[in-house]
């Protein structure tokens, strides 16, 4: 675990901050927004077109757009 923490620590300054989606765990919305970033808004548009019922919710969901 030290060697972990200590690679993360020197390698954190180079970070994007970035999300890797399949990488989420129950982390609510808003870290689920940061992964898709700017392609949030058209995923919720497309999940409103073909899953309007949010039948597959059971993983980083989108929600369907209001």
């Amino acid at each position: 675990m030290r060697w972990a923490r200590e690679l993360w620590s020197a390698v954190r300054p180079y970070s994007t901050g970035g999300v890797y989606a399949n990488n989420l765990g129950d982390e609510g919305e808003d870290r689920i927004r940061d992964a898709y970033g700017e392609n949030y808004q058209r995923l919720a548009a497309l999940k409103t077109k073909y899953d309007p019922t949010n039948f597959f919710r059971l993983n980083q969901n989108i929600k369907p757009a209001p």
